[in-house]
C-alpha cells in the first residue's frame, strides 16, 4: 500500500509498505481522514524525526473505521468509527516518529486496550471533522491550563486551528466574553462564526484600546498605568509581537497561557512586568484531553467544520502537505480517503 514518508530534508515521498497484519490483541483501522499539522512541515524540514534513522512515516491527526479485530479484543467492533490517541500506540507515536503514520490506508493498533488508543464516535460525524480531534485536544488543554471559567473575559491571539478550537472550548466552559485577535479578515470572520463575541484586526486597530473598550480598564499591582481588564490571554499565534503586546496590556494577576510554538527566542523584561504579577503558563499536547474534547466535537460538529479550509483526496496528499506548509495559503488542511 502507498504511504507518505519524509524521505530526506524538505522531501516527502510516496513509499510502498506492506499492508499490516493483526495479532489476537490488535485492531486494524482503515484511515478515513487525516489532518495536516504544522509539525509535519517541521519533520520534513529536518529530514525526519531524530534520532530515528531513514524514512519517517507522516500523519498524526486521523479518524478511522475499525475493519478487523483480533480474537482477544473487547470494547470495539468492526464498523465502529473512531478517533485516535496517537500518543498511546505501543510501537511509538503514530506519525511523529513511530513505526506507522496515518497518511496511509491502514494502521494497526497493537496491544489494544479499551478507552486507551481509540474512542468510538457517532457515524454521522463527518470524517474531516472527526480528524480534528487531535489538534482540538491541544486547544482544549490550553484552555484547561488557562483556568478560564464562567464569567471570565478572555482574548485569543491567532485565529488558526488552535485559536479557533480554543475559542469553542472557552465558550463551552461558559466564559463570559471571548475576543479573537488576528490580522486576516477571513480568519476573523470564521472566529465570529464559531462563537467569538468580538474580533480585533491588530493590523488596523490598537489592541490595548480595543480590549479596554471591550473588557474595561484594569490596573497594575501598584495602581499605575493603563491596562486591559481582560482576565485570561491565550497566545495561539507564536509570534514575538504577540507576547510583547500581551505583556504591555495585561492587568494585575492576569493569566497568560501559551500553546503556540515559538520558533525564535522571545525577549521579556521581567523588571517591567513585575508589578503586574502575571501568571504565565505554557501548554503542550493533551495529557488528559484527547477524548475529553471528543464530546465537544460531537456536540458542535458544525462549528468545528468551519475550521477546515481545504480538503484533498489521499492521492493528492503530497500536494496537501505542500499547501499546508505555505504561509498564508491555508488554515486547516485535511486529507480524505475513499
Amino acid at each position: 500500500m502507498k504511504s507518505v514518508y519524509v524521505t530526506g530534508q524538505n522531501e516527502n515521498s510516496w513509499v510502498d509498505v506492506p499492508e499490516p497484519e493483526i495479532g489476537p490483541g490488535d485492531v486494524l483501522l482503515r484511515i478515513r481522514a487525516c489532518g495536516i499539522c504544522g509539525s509535519d512541515a517541521m519533520y520534513s524540514m529536518v529530514g525526519g524525526i531524530p534520532p530515528r534513522q531513514g524514512a519517517t512515516p507522516l500523519g498524526h491527526e486521523p479518524a478511522a473505521e475499525v475493519v478487523e479485530i483480533g480474537a482477544d479484543v473487547d470494547g470495539v467492533a468492526v464498523g465502529d468509527h473512531v478517533v485516535i490517541d496517537t500518543m498511546a500506540f505501543t510501537d511509538g507515536l503514530l506519525g511523529s516518529g513511530g513505526a506507522q503514520g496515518a497518511l496511509t490506508p491502514y494502521v494497526v493498533v497493537k496491544d489494544f486496550a479499551p478507552n486507551t488508543q481509540l474512542r468510538v464516535i457517532p457515524n454521522e460525524i463527518p470524517w474531516q471533522v472527526a480528524a480534528l480531534n487531535e489538534p482540538m485536544a491541544v486547544a482544549h488543554h490550553a484552555v484547561n491550563r488557562s483556568g478560564a471559567g464562567e464569567g471570565d473575559t478572555t482574548v485569543v491571539f491567532g485565529a488558526g486551528p488552535i485559536g479557533l478550537g480554543a475559542t469553542i472550548s472557552l465558550k463551552s466552559k461558559g466564559v463570559g466574553h471571548v475576543v479573537v485577535v488576528d490580522i486576516q479578515p477571513s480568519r476573523l470572520e470564521v472566529a465570529l462564526q464559531v462563537g467569538a463575541d468580538a474580533v480585533v484586526n491588530s493590523a488596523e486597530e490598537d489592541v490595548r484600546e480595543a480590549l479596554i473598550r471591550l473588557h474595561g480598564e484594569g490596573h497594575s499591582g501598584l495602581g499605575r498605568g493603563s491596562y486591559a481588564g481582560t482576565d485570561v490571554f491565550i497566545d495561539a499565534a507564536g509570534a514575538a509581537p504577540v507576547i510583547t503586546t500581551i505583556l504591555e496590556v495585561a492587568k494585575h494577576r492576569a493569566v497568560v497561557t501559551i500553546p503556540a510554538v515559538h520558533k525564535q527566542p522571545v525577549e521579556v523584561n521581567f523588571g517591567e512586568i513585575l508589578q503586574q504579577e502575571l501568571d504565565i503558563r505554557l501548554s503542550m499536547g493533551y495529557p488528559t484531553e484527547i477524548f475529553e474534547v471528543t464530546d465537544a466535537i460531537i456536540a458542535n460538529a458544525d462549528k468545528y467544520a468551519k475550521i477546515i479550509s481545504h480538503t484533498f483526496p489521499f492521492d493528492e496528499a503530497l500536494e496537501a502537505l505542500e499547501l499546508a506548509k505555505t504561509p498564508g495559503a491555508a488554515d486547516k488542511v485535511v486529507v480524505l480517503f475513499d
